[in-house]
């Protein structure tokens, strides 16, 4: 009896942990009288496109996360500049570094021809998420669905939201947790996004050579991976060479991100903070991702459809865009605009 009343009071510990949502409209069957092939579509789609460019299942995943992170997951990250909208991709933490505009546009296209006027930008970015996850051997999840696409940009609050790869602990915290009301875990789970993709020298360069106006490079970097950066990112280069953030497994989602942080081997100085602040609560979980990659594919899930369901628009709220990056009604010399723009982004990373 005694041990059955343990295993009991284990199994509450554990259902007590796990996050209860309300996903307001949002259902993952969503379109299963509209458009019961959409997540097909959005899979050969992808599947096709990384067979070229293994790189875009991370910049997906990115893209979605810099959608929810201003205005809530509504597509207004999307939208390109017009006389009435300032577009959020001219933002800093955007300019010159999203990618997967062009792939987005690709299969609009192809859900229109199969679906015309019933499936969202916002949703497109969410399933994509998922789906490059799946195809990068990462988690996979039921996305909610029902979305609806904003009328309206945000490029302040995208200034002011996103993370970069030089923030502090803190700074994560801020935009994360306080502007965002996530909690820690979904911090450092949302972070091992980084275990695929890859950076820009320019973006990390200063804890090779002069970090923090030193003079000097990180002494908290390992000292090998240093070495082998300076090679691939010289000083005075010009800081567009790219480089994996997961030294062992670039492609693969997996849990590695986390080891790598134990062995200083973090990229970013964003990600290396999760586990150098000194007493940080973020340690203990990166410990226990290393250590378990089922426990933080179920914590990135979690935190995944958590933030899929940000500031969403449901109902009569907002539009379903006909064409992704402009409103209904506002499409005179704006359809290629994002496409030309994507050809020349190489991939800075945030800090998710």
């Amino acid at each position: 009896m005694n041990s059955l009343a343990t295993a009991l009071c284990s199994v509450v510990v554990v259902l007590g942990t796990l996050p209860f949502f309300s996903y307001a409209q949002l259902d993952p069957y969503f379109y299963n009288s509209t458009c019961s092939n959409v997540h097909s579509i959005v899979r050969d789609v992808l599947s096709n496109v990384s067979q070229s460019d293994p790189r875009m299942l991370a910049s997906l995943i990115r893209l979605h996360f810099h959608d929810c992170f201003v205005q809530g997951c509504d597509a207004s990250i999307l939208l390109n500049d017009t006389d009435t909208i300032v577009s959020e991709q001219s933002a800093p933490p955007n300019k010159n570094s999203i990618r997967g505009l062009d792939v987005v546009n690709q299969i609009k296209t192809e859900i229109e021809k199969a679906c015309p006027g019933i499936v969202s930008c916002a949703d497109i970015l969410a399933l994509a998420a998922e789906i490059s996850s799946d195809l990068a051997s990462g988690p996979t999840w039921d996305v909610p669905l029902g979305r609806r696409d904003s009328l309206t940009a945000n490029q302040t609050l995208a200034s002011d939201n996103l993370p970069g790869p030089s923030s502090t602990l803190d700074q994560l915290k801020s935009k994360f947790i306080t502007n965002q009301n996530l909690n820690i875990t979904d911090l450092v789970a949302l972070s091992g996004a980084h275990t695929i993709g890859r950076a820009q020298c320019k973006f990390f360069v200063d804890r090779l050579y002069n970090f923090n106006s030193t003079g000097n490079p990180d002494s908290t970097l390992n000292t090998t991976l240093l070495a082998s950066l300076q090679v691939i990112c010289p000083n005075g280069g010009t800081g567009t060479n790219l480089t994996n953030l997961d030294l062992t497994t670039p492609d693969t989602f997996d849990s590695n991100y986390y080891s790598n942080l134990q062995l200083q081997n973090g990229l970013l100085q964003s990600d290396q903070e999760l586990f150098n602040s000194t007493d940080a609560d973020t340690i203990a979980l990166v410990n226990s991702f290393s250590s378990n990659q089922t426990l933080f594919f179920e914590n990135f899930k979690a935190s995944m459809i958590k933030m899929g369901n940000l500031g969403v628009l449901t109902g009569s709220q907002g539009e379903i865009r006909t064409q992704c990056n402009f409103v209904n009604g506002n499409s005179s010399g704006l359809a290629t605009q994002a496409t030309s723009k994507d050809s020349s982004q190489h991939g800075m990373v945030s800090s998710m």
